[in-house]
């Protein structure tokens, strides 16, 4: 017999800081991807989401997050870059691109902007211009890509084992 008994909403770990993560996101096709991402960065500590277009979330997805992310709207992403790089952040990208880095070997800096594509079209060339760095996370399978609110969680979920305590 094991020692593990289910703890049902284990209150969440302290951050001896904020973090210094912002998810910057171009227009969803879907409600649903952004509202997961919104939660999963609730779950991470990331209290800001900048979202260009017409962004709703689903509050049955994204849960209490929806209460501590703020969630920042914009029209188009380059303009909220501009502002973000202006502010001290790092621009790092999460795409498949020529010069991308794999996320199992990229070492984030502590005030990063990750900022994450569209579904079908991913990151356009005016926002791949803007970046600093690039990441992409290896596929094995088929399709070519993973969905953008999984591959955000895993970028979200490196981020913060580099940076454990905020």
């Amino acid at each position: 017999m094991s020692d593990f008994a289910h703890i049902r909403h284990k209150p969440p770990a302290a951050l001896e800081r904020p973090r210094e993560l912002v998810i910057a996101c171009a227009p969803f096709r879907s409600h649903v991807n952004l509202s997961r991402i919104v939660r999963t960065a609730g779950c991470c500590g990331v209290t800001r989401v900048v979202a260009c277009g017409r962004p709703k979330l689903d509050p049955e997805i994204a849960r209490n997050a929806a209460d501590v992310v703020r969630l920042e709207t914009h029209r188009t992403l380059s303009p909220a870059l501009r502002d973000l790089r202006s502010a001290g952040y790092r621009l790092v990208g999460l795409e498949q691109t020529t010069g991308s880095v794999c996320l199992y070997d990229y070492r984030f800096t502590r005030r990063t902007a990750l900022v994450v594509g569209n579904e079908r079209q991913g990151l356009e060339e005016d926002v791949l211009a803007l970046l600093d760095d690039a990441v992409e996370i290896p596929v094995y399978g088929m399709p070519y890509s993973y969905n953008v609110s999984s591959a955000t969680d895993m970028a979200l979920y490196e981020y913060c084992r580099q940076f454990p305590t905020g």
